[in-house]
């Protein structure tokens, strides 16, 4: 027997209903409004862009990620967009080509070829906020004020942040002289936390034990202010750059705190999420009640590059649909108002001006089903005295 599956839909894929649509679009406002004030420009970057676009600086993470299909029209693979930073990135560079800080942010479906995690959406809302043109812990800060900021409007509490930079690993790895192949399976064991398999590979290698142990040490890097005391100690012998890496990391977060108060922080010195791409200091969001981030962000001052025009950048983004879930602000119902189906050129007179001044009306048609409490609504136009009248 043949089952009619036409109403499926792809694993990780959903629809939107009214009443959800209607929540997520007062989200969207808020959180436009909000990043408005802060000077933040709205950007729309295409669905679909050419692979080599979309892959290019944070896209080479994404390329299982994205979906590709053949352009008729020019015989080039284009990809559907998996993540709006790189074409957000080219904006800046190719577009606006400005010598001033430049302020982006944007919402829109992206789509995954393969869920993050299990049970994760394919099709996140994704929205994000991006700063070209300044290299310093400030605009760190503004980035991640900005971020808690997009929580604190939604009612989403209980917020800690896990902080990192990258270039501690990347100085430590080029000061080791690794090779591109131990450099990449030490990043892998790092992100597992593998001890064990950490210093069996560290032992193997032909490098002075001073640097075996600050490799070997960097997972035990992890946790409150202590971490930077324990880190000068542990990497006493590291290079400059590697000391300027956890300076810069220190002065990050004495800044936010000055800002935005005494938010809860982890800070993890060999965490490496977006290393390939990523320049310096990386963040991630998180609530106690899921067991991952709920929004990340960083620096990637290269991300450009591919574009002709390199530039300082830091930014976040996270998904709406997973804000939504966490969100416990309650958003005004708005009223809906039925008007009966009459041939009275008053009523439509009346229909005409509710509807100018915003408000929703719907018309009953001739013979349908349903009264006003079955169409949604909670006022209906009436006749008193000749006049429409609300009630």
């Amino acid at each position: 027997m043949t089952i009619n599956q036409h109403w499926t839909l792809p694993e990780g894929i959903e629809e939107v209903l009214p009443e959800q649509a209607a929540k997520f679009e007062s989200m969207r406002r808020l959180i436009l409004d909000l990043y408005a004030g802060w000077g933040y420009e709205l950007v729309m970057p295409p669905t679909i862009d050419f692979i080599e676009s979309l892959l290019t600086g944070t896209g080479h993470d994404l390329d299982l990620q994205t979906f590709k299909l053949v352009d008729q029209l020019s015989g080039r693979t284009l990809g559907l967009r998996a993540d709006m930073t790189p074409q957000v990135a080219r904006m800046d560079a190719h577009q606006l080509k400005r010598d001033v800080p430049t302020r982006l942010c944007y919402i829109g479906t992206v789509l995954h070829a393969r869920p993050e995690s299990i049970g994760d959406s394919r099709s996140p809302l994704q929205v994000g906020a991006e700063l070209y043109g300044h290299a310093g812990v400030e605009s760190e800060v503004e980035i991640i004020g900005l971020m808690l900021q997009t929580f604190s409007a939604l009612e989403i509490d209980d917020i800690y942040l896990d902080l990192g930079n990258v270039d501690i690993y990347r100085g430590l790895a080029q000061q080791a002289g690794l090779s591109d192949e131990v450099e990449s399976q030490l990043f892998e064991m790092l992100q597992r936390k593998a001890i064990t398999e950490i210093n069996e590979l560290l032992y193997a290698l032909e490098i002075d034990d001073s640097m075996k142990a600050m490799l070997s040490g960097l997972p035990s890097l992890n946790g409150g202010k202590d971490v930077f005391v324990k880190a000068r100690m542990l990497l006493v012998d590291a290079d400059a750059a590697v000391i300027d890496a956890i300076d810069y990391l220190e002065k990050t977060a004495e800044l936010m705190w000055q800002q935005y108060g005494d938010i809860t922080v982890n800070f993890d010195l060999s965490e490496l999420h977006g290393y390939h791409y990523k320049t310096g200091v990386v963040f991630a969001a998180f609530v106690p009640q899921l067991g991952q981030a709920i929004a990340r962000g960083g620096r990637y001052d290269d991300i450009g590059k591919v574009f002709g025009r390199a530039r300082a950048a830091t930014g976040f983004s996270t998904d709406l649909k997973v804000l939504n879930q966490l969100s416990s602000k309650q958003f005004d119902v708005v009223d809906k108002i039925f008007a009966p189906a009459a041939d009275d050129k008053n009523l439509k007179v009346k229909i005409a001006q509710l509807r100018a001044e915003g408000r929703i009306v719907i018309e009953e048609l001739p013979g349908q089903n349903g009264d006003a409490a079955a169409m949604g609504c909670n006022k209906t136009l009436c006749l008193a005295d000749g006049q429409w009248q609300t009630e």
